[in-house]
C-alpha cells in the first residue's frame, strides 16, 4: 500500500513539473554610438540551458573584430518557479564608420532581433562617456639612432578593475623595455574622477629612418552596475572590456659626421670622482681607491662608453668588474656606469692622473659637447729601497703554455706543507729544552710573541686571503720590532719581502684581466711560499733580538 502511495506521489510531481524549452532569445549591446577601433560588449541571452557551441556568431567577423567570449548559465527558483537563462558576452570592435548592424541569431528556431549600430569617429566622443580609455606620449618626435626616448602610457579606470593585462606597445626597429615600477593614482578629467595606472617604457631606436609605434593596449575585465532583469537592486557584474592607446610616429636621424669619440647621444653627462681628499701625501706601495662615475640623463645604460683609464708607469692599478644601473628621478631616466679601481704606487714622487674626457652629443642643442673630470696630481713618499718589478713568478701563468705554472703551484703547496711540519717539530724541540725553564719571563716576552705572529701569519697564508696576509704581516713585523710598520717599510728590509708584498698586492686589490681562475690561484700559492721564505730568510735586527735573548742566560 505504501509503495502504491509513493508511485502516485511520483507521478504527480512529474506531471506537475514543467517543461522546460527555448522561447526566447535577445541580444543587446552597453553602449550605442562606439568609437571606431574601441570594444564594446554584446550580451546574448536564452531563457534556458542549451549547448553553447550551438550559436553561430561567425557573421560578426563581416563587420567586427571578435575578441574574447565568456559564456554563463543561471537556475532561478521564485515561489516554486524555475528561470534558466543561459548568457554570452562577446567583445567586439567595429572596423570602420558608419552606420552597421549587428545581426540576427537563431538557436533551435528561436531568434533575435537585429541591432543597428552607428560608429563614430575616434576621438569624437566625450571623455564623459568612457568608462575606460588609454593615453600615451612620447618625450620627442625626433630622435637620434641610440637615443633613448620616454613612452608613457597611462590607463584611466572609472569603473573597479577586477583583473587585467596592459601590454608594451609594438615598435618595428627599435628596443622597448620597462623602466622602474606601475605608478597607481588618480586623476579628474572633466569633472570624473579616473584611477590612473602609469607605465613608462624606453625606446631606443636602432636604424634611421620613420619609426611607427602601435599603441600600448589593455584587455580585463572591469565591474559595471547591471540591473537584473525583474529584480528591484543593482548588481556588479564582470564585463570584459578592451582598449588601445593612439599610434605614434618618430623621426630618427644618423649620427652626424662631425661627431668624434664614441656614439652617446643624452640630455645631459656628467663625470664624478670619489677620492680620498683629506689624504695630502700617499704611502709607497698602499692602494688607493679611486672611483669613478658617469651619470647621464635620458640613456640607456648599455651605451655608456667605458671610461679610458691612463695612469703613469710608477701606478699600478687594478680595476673592479664595472657596474652599469638606471632608475628614475623627477620623471627623468638616470644612467649610471661606476668602476672602482686600487691604485697601487711603486716609486715615490709626484705624479699626475690625467684628465678624463667623455664626449656626447646633446640632442635638444645639436651639437657635440664634453664631460670632463681635471687631472689629479698626488704626492707619494715612501724609501727607494721599498721599489721592485713585478717578478717573474707573476708573470709566468701569462707567458707560459706549458705544466710549469702547475709544476711551480705543487712545488709552492710542498713548501708550505714542509714550513709548517718544520715548524711544529721546533716547537717540540723547544718546549722540551731543559734550558727553557731558567729563562725568566721578562726576558722570553719578545721571542715569544715573534713565535705566535708567525703561527699566525703561517694560518693566514693557509687561509689564502691575500688582504688578510697582508694585514698579519704587518702585525708581526710590528711585534717582532716593537714598534708600527707600514708595509713600504717592511718591503725595505730586503728585496725578497718587496717582491712578495708586490706579488699579494696585485693578488688582492684587482683581478689580472690575462689571467684565468686557475691562473691567478698559481700566482697566489707562489707569491705565499716566497712571503713565508722571505720572513724566514729576514735577518734585519737579529742581532739585537739575540742579545736580549742571551743575557738572561749568561748573567755577570
Amino acid at each position: 500500500m505504501v509503495k502504491k502511495h509513493i508511485c502516485i506521489l511520483l507521478l504527480a510531481l512529474s506531471a506537475w513539473s514543467p517543461a522546460y524549452a527555448l522561447t526566447r532569445l535577445e541580444a543587446a549591446i552597453d553602449r550605442n554610438p562606439v568609437m571606431e577601433g574601441e570594444y564594446f560588449v554584446l550580451n546574448i541571452s536564452a531563457d534556458d540551458e542549451v549547448d553553447t557551441a550551438q550559436l553561430d556568431t561567425s557573421a560578426l567577423l563581416k563587420d567586427f573584430i571578435v575578441g574574447r567570449t565568456s559564456v554563463s548559465r543561471s537556475t532561478q527558483i521564485i515561489n516554486f518557479n524555475t528561470a534558466k537563462e543561459t548568457r554570452w558576452q562577446i567583445l567586439l570592435s567595429p572596423k570602420q564608420q558608419g552606420q552597421l548592424t549587428i545581426p540576427a541569431f537563431t538557436l533551435d528556431g528561436v531568434s533575435s532581433a537585429p541591432i543597428p549600430l552607428k560608429v563614430v569617429e575616434s576621438g569624437s566622443q566625450t571623455v564623459q562617456t568612457k568608462n575606460l580609455f588609454i593615453d600615451a606620449s612620447l618625450s620627442s618626435d625626433e630622435a637620434y639612432v641610440g637615443q633613448l626616448l620616454t613612452y608613457r602610457v597611462k590607463l584611466y579606470l572609472a569603473v573597479e578593475l577586477q583583473r587585467g593585462v596592459l601590454n608594451a606597445p609594438v615598435v618595428e626597429g627599435a628596443q622597448i623595455k620597462q623602466i622602474g615600477e606601475d605608478k597607481d593614482g588618480s586623476e579628474i578629467v572633466d569633472g570624473r574622477r579616473y584611477r590612473v595606472i602609469e607605465r613608462t617604457y624606453g625606446l631606443i631606436p636602432d636604424l634611421p629612418g620613420q619609426v611607427n609605434i602601435q599603441g600600448a593596449t589593455f584587455a580585463g575585465d572591469v565591474l559595471v552596475e547591471s540591473q537584473r532583469r525583474g529584480g528591484m537592486f543593482a548588481f556588479n557584474e564582470s564585463r570584459p572590456m578592451q582598449a588601445g592607446a593612439p599610434a605614434l610616429t618618430v623621426q630618427v636621424n644618423p649620427p652626424p659626421a662631425s661627431f668624434q669619440g664614441q656614439w652617446l647621444v643624452a640630455d645631459l653627462v656628467a663625470l664624478k670622482e670619489t677620492f680620498p681628499e683629506e689624504i695630502t701625501e700617499f704611502t709607497l706601495g698602499n692602494p688607493i681607491t679611486r672611483t669613478l662615475t658617469l651619470l647621464a640623463s635620458n640613456a640607456d645604460e648599455n651605451s655608456l662608453p667605458d671610461i679610458p683609464l691612463t695612469l703613469p708607469e710608477a701606478l699600478k692599478q687594478y680595476p673592479e668588474k664595472p657596474q652599469r644601473q638606471s632608475f628614475v628621478r623627477d620623471t627623468q631616466i638616470v644612467s649610471q656606469y661606476s668602476i672602482t679601481t686600487a691604485i697601487v704606487p711603486t716609486q715615490a714622487g709626484t705624479f699626475t692622473l690625467p684628465e678624463i674626457t667623455v664626449p656626447w652629443w646633446n640632442p635638444h642643442l645639436k651639437r657635440q659637447e664634453l664631460a670632463t673630470l681635471p687631472a689629479r696630481t698626488i704626492v707619494v713618499k715612501g724609501s727607494p729601497q721599498a721599489q721592485a718589478t713585478e717578478p717573474s713568478l707573476w708573470q709566468s701563468p701569462v707567458e707560459t703554455v706549458n705544466y710549469w705554472p702547475w709544476i711551480s703551484a705543487l712545488l709552492a703547496t710542498l713548501w708550505l706543507v714542509t714550513l709548517v711540519a718544520w715548524r711544529r717539530a721546533l716547537n717540540q724541540v723547544s718546549n722540551s729544552a731543559p734550558l727553557a725553564a731558567s729563562v725568566s719571563a721578562s726576558s722570553t716576552a719578545g721571542p715569544a710573541s715573534d713565535h705566535n705572529g708567525l703561527a699566525a701569519l703561517e694560518r693566514a697564508c693557509a687561509e689564502g686571503n691575500a688582504s688578510t696576509i697582508l694585514g698579519q704581516l704587518q702585525r708581526y713585523f710590528s711585534q717582532k720590532t716593537g714598534q708600527s710598520l707600514t708595509l713600504d717599510k717592511i718591503a725595505a728590509r730586503s728585496v725578497p719581502l718587496a717582491q712578495a708584498i708586490s706579488q699579494l698586492q696585485a693578488c688582492a686589490y684587482g683581478a689580472n684581466v690575462d689571467l684565468s681562475q686557475e691562473q691567478q690561484q698559481q700566482a697566489l700559492a707562489l707569491a705565499k711560499a716566497a712571503l713565508l721564505k722571505a720572513v724566514l730568510n729576514d735577518t734585519h735586527d737579529s742581532a739585537a733580538n739575540a742579545a736580549v735573548v742571551l743575557v738572561p742566560l749568561h748573567p755577570n
